[in-house]
């Protein structure tokens, strides 16, 4: 009998999100000059945070380039970026045998297409209540928080109370 989401989360060590979508709405401004603007939740930044302090790991693996993002997670303590993806089992594997980390430990949130093969291959495969209908069907949990509106933190905070890891450091900047 395949165990609940919730008997699954007390395994979890590793955090692995895609951006657009997830860490973000999907909507992307692009500026007379061509810049193009993302908007991310700050409860996502202080829930990636807490869990980087916590010694859990956090990887990011998007197919989007902007570097804007990779300054934003190394800014909230997260070293293992991919961007410009092409296709995410590649960067999803090598991450995994890098750091000799069990597929089982994962949860990988997606909302679309290319996140499908490593989503497969997680312990844990979650998405936001706003992802593709192929990624809803292949995910263990949907969070009731839409893309860039706080699905990374409610992922995040239920690993980390079931880990009786959340949140006794009420001093972290709120990012």
């Amino acid at each position: 009998m395949e165990k609940s989401y919730k008997e699954q989360l007390k395994n979890i060590t590793t955090f692995v999100f895609d951006v657009d979508g997830v860490l973000t709405n999907s909507s992307i401004l692009i500026t007379s000059e061509g810049e193009m603007l993302r908007s991310m939740s700050v409860k996502d930044g202080y829930a990636i945070k807490t869990a980087l302090q916590k010694g859990y790991r956090v990887c990011i693996i998007s197919g989007g380039t902007n570097e804007g993002v990779r300054h934003r997670m190394r800014g909230l303590g997260v070293t293992d970026i991919y961007l410009g993806a092409g296709h995410k089992i590649e960067q999803f594997e090598e991450y995994l045998e890098i750091y000799e980390i069990d597929p089982q430990t994962v949860l990988y949130m997606g909302d679309d297409m290319p996140d499908v093969p490593p989503m497969a291959l997680a312990g844990l495969a979650a998405c936001p209540q706003n992802a593709v209908i192929e990624v809803k069907a292949i995910s263990k949990y949907v969070s009731h928080k839409n893309g860039g509106e706080g699905c990374v933190r409610d992922v995040i905070e239920q690993v980390l109370k079931v880990r009786g890891d959340w949140n006794d450091n009420f001093n972290a900047s709120n990012d």
